[in-house]
This record gives structure tokens, sequence and C-alpha cells, in this order.
């Protein structure tokens, strides 16, 4: 049976979450879902736009963790339900591919400026879509229960996508260009 991509149901303004409880959709919670779907978007249009398969595949495990996280974020609170689970190896996983690009790109001596590529451009985007999800998600921690490791996950993510915008332009050949402050 084939579904509707149309209910009806949000036309005065709530949505439903896994679980049944209907919440206005500028809640803070409806807010930190749809910002992690804004970045799972974002990170779609990064693999659409990025050439090599190993970074692709690396894409491909982000967005379906994106989609375990915001499951989490979209089930109501305190209800039983069948969530796929987010898992400190999944943290472990983005911790590891910043480490290998970290060896092959020059180290930081300085702040850098968004920029040097076009899809290294498309990467900082993405971070700051993901530092928005995260503090998203941090404030409604601050009222609800959210599972530490979604947290924990975006921060990570955050750090993974700017470290990959250096290994693009490191990749392609490109120049970072430094930040120097005005004196």
């Amino acid at each position: 049976m084939a579904f509707k991509i149309y209910t009806k149901t949000g036309d005065k303004g709530q949505t439903g979450l896994f679980g049944g409880m209907r919440l206005p959709k500028d809640h803070i919670r409806i807010e930190a879902y749809g910002t992690v779907d804004e970045l799972n978007s974002y990170i779609g249009l990064l693999c659409d736009l990025i050439e090599n398969e190993s970074i692709k595949a690396e894409l491909l495990e982000i967005q379906d963790r994106l989609f375990t996280l915001a499951s989490h974020l979209a089930a109501q609170p305190g209800k039983k339900l069948s969530l796929p689970e987010l898992l400190d190896s999944d943290i472990i996983y983005l911790e590891e591919a910043i480490d290998k690009m970290d060896i092959v790109i020059p180290p930081l001596k300085s702040f850098i400026l968004p920029g040097g590529d076009a899809v290294a451009s498309h990467c900082h985007i993405a971070r700051c879509v993901c530092r928005r999800a995260e503090r998203r998600v941090v404030t409604l921690a601050q009222s609800d229960e959210v599972p530490e490791l979604v947290i924990q996950y975006l921060n990570r993510l955050s750090d993974y996508l700017f470290t990959m915008s250096r290994f693009i332009c490191h990749l392609k050949g490109k120049t970072e260009i430094p930040w120097v402050p005005r004196k």
C-alpha cells in the first residue's frame, strides 16, 4: 500500500512525534530534529558533489546515523519505542575518519577562512548547520531527556566536516586562506 505524501494533519501548525504526541511545529524538539534533517540533506549534497568513493561511503554512513539520531529526537519522551541505536562506535567511527584525514593534511597554524574550493565551502556550510543542530539539541536537553550520544555525535560530526573541508582542499591542490586579523 502506498502512502500519500500529504496527510493534512499538520495544517493547523502541529506535527506528530513517534508515539502519537502532537506538538506545535515551532517546538524546540521539532526545531532540533528538523535541523538534523537539514544537515542530512546538506550532507546528501556533499555526497553528490564529491567524487572520491571512500568519502562518499563515509558520508552515506553519516546520513544513516543522522536518521538514527533524528528518530530519537522525533520520539515521544517517556514512551517505550523500538528505535535504532546510536552507539559509542559511531562516534569512534568519526574520530578515526578525522585522524586519517589529519595524517594527510598540513597542520593547522592559524584560523582559516571558509572557502578555498566550492566543495570545501559546502563542507563549511554543512559544519555550520551541524553546529546549529547541536545548539538546538542542547536547548532541548535543558527541558527534556536527550540521549547523551546525540550531542556527542553532532559535536564530533562538526569536527569531521571541518577536517573534511581541509582534506578536500588538500586533495584538489587548493590553498586554504588563513585568517590574518587586522592590526
